[in-house]
């Protein structure tokens, strides 16, 4: 389907360096980075709004990399929507439409089926004043629909509607998707990519730094910066030996992790997701891989609460609210905190 090598383009002192990626018919790949990393700019470049200074651009086979934007058969959904305000939905879903110069008959009956997909043919008559940040999303998806584009690119889609609206738009997406259509997004919100990618990537600072399916790349984060859109917090410096059959890292705090089995470099660091420790009032007893520790601070969190616990190495636990409450969990209490080697990632 769309197949980018070695691309790289200058923005000032940014740029993007030797991108290279493969996106399958069909799919739905999500592109995460923070402000600035590069995300729009790609996207920029694969639609044609910018030239690339060097490398190639292929869609099903065929060298796009100097073809005028309204020849790529590529649609671009802008993260400001782009609409334009004198026009009706209707006129701004026809617009490409026109031209292209379409005929009138057949402008009006291809708006009307992209329309009734997109579940907007009750708001055609109105201007985008009128419009909810929402249906003004799916206009825009409507208008690059309508030209049967090859594949889709999503600008940031969900950064311009309100939260409760997120659901019907993403349920949107899934739809268009699994009617065949092929989809690159980009978002700085991983929630994004775990709820509708096939496959992810990671960009900073220009490069993509790691790509695969979401489960493997938040659950294997390649550095420090990817584990952190999958909200891991604890990341220790750390040096590692043999100890026998045991693999001991010691951290810079002189807390020591009992690794898994395996090859271990002689430093490094690692992680451990908050999900993965245990909390208890009582000592578990264990040998290995757990402490005493006091709490810090205890706040509530998106999904319940979040604790500091400092126990030699400060940890990063979060939890529910039922178990807030059996714990009587409160800020200067002093907890038990444990984890398996196996809930260890060492990069």
């Amino acid at each position: 389907m769309l197949s980018i090598s070695g691309i790289t383009k200058s923005y000032g002192k940014f740029s993007l360096q030797d991108i290279n990626l493969d996106i399958g018919d069909g799919e739905y790949f999500v592109l995460l980075g923070r402000s600035g990393s590069g995300k729009s700019q790609l996207l920029e470049v694969i639609s044609g709004l910018r030239n690339a200074d060097s490398g190639k651009l292929l869609l099903d086979g065929q060298d796009i990399t100097d073809h005028k934007i309204q020849v790529r058969e590529i649609g671009l959904v802008f993260q400001d929507f782009a609409l334009f305000p004198h026009l009706t939905v209707f006129e701004n879903i026809a617009y490409p439409l026109k031209m292209s110069r379409h005929k009138s008959d057949d402008i009006e009956k291809k708006v009307k089926v992209i329309a009734e997909e997109v579940n907007i043919s009750q708001i055609l008559h109105r201007k985008p004043l009128f419009l909810s940040g929402g249906e003004k999303q799916r206009v825009a998806v409507a208008r690059t629909l309508v030209r049967s584009p090859k594949i889709i690119l999503l600008d940031e889609p969900m950064s311009s509607i309100d939260t409760p609206l997120r659901d019907d738009l993403r349920r949107l997406l899934r739809k268009i998707n699994r009617a065949g259509m092929t989809i690159m997004h980009v978002t700085h919100d991983y929630r994004e990519a775990i709820r509708l990618a096939d496959r992810v990537g990671v960009i900073h600072n220009g490069k993509i730094i790691q790509i695969g399916e979401p489960d493997d790349v938040f659950n294997n984060p390649v550095n420090r910066f990817v584990a952190r859109f999958a909200g891991i917090q604890n990341f220790f410096k750390v040096n590692i030996e043999k100890k026998g059959d045991d693999n001991i890292a010691t951290g810079l705090d002189g807390f020591k992790f009992l690794l898994a089995p395996g090859e271990y470099p002689a430093d490094g660091m690692v992680m451990i997701r908050s999900a993965d420790l245990r909390l208890s009032l009582k000592n578990p007893g264990c040998d290995n891989n757990c402490s005493a520790g006091v709490i810090k601070e205890l706040n509530r969190a998106e999904y319940g609460y979040e604790a500091f616990i400092e126990a030699g190495e400060t940890f990063y636990a979060t939890f529910s609210e039922e178990m807030l409450n059996d714990l009587s969990l409160k800020t200067g209490m002093t907890i038990y905190i444990s984890f398996s080697p196996e809930a260890i990632k060492v990069m």
